[in-house]
C-alpha cells in the first residue's frame, strides 16, 4: 500500500500500518458515532491489532484504541502512510 494516490479501505491496513482517513461511507448512528470518536477526513489511524477471526481489529484514533467489525471498516476510505 504505497501508493499515495490510491485511497484503500481501513479494513485494508496491516497490523502496525498508518493510514490517513479520506472518507466515512456509514450510514445513520454509527456514522454519527464513528465521526464522534474523531475518525474524521484527515484523520491519522493506526491498526493495533487483529482478532484470531479477524474480526474485530482494533484501531488507534487520536490517542484511543478502538475496535471495528470489518464489515463497518470496510466502508471507511484511506490513504496508506508511512509508519
Amino acid at each position: 500500500m504505497e501508493n499515495h494516490s490510491t485511497a484503500y479501505t481501513l479494513a485494508d491496513l496491516t497490523v502496525g500500518s498508518i493510514g490517513q482517513v479520506v472518507s466515512v461511507e456509514l450510514n445513520g448512528l454509527l456514522r454519527r458515532r464513528i465521526l464522534d470518536l474523531g475518525l474524521v477526513p484527515g484523520t491519522p489511524v493506526q491498526c493495533i491489532r487483529k482478532s484470531p477471526a479477524g474480526n474485530p481489529v482494533a484501531y488507534r484514533i487520536r490517542g484511543t484504541l478502538i475496535a471495528l467489525r470489518s464489515d463497518d471498516a470496510r466502508l471507511i476510505k484511506v490513504y496508506a502512510r508511512g509508519n
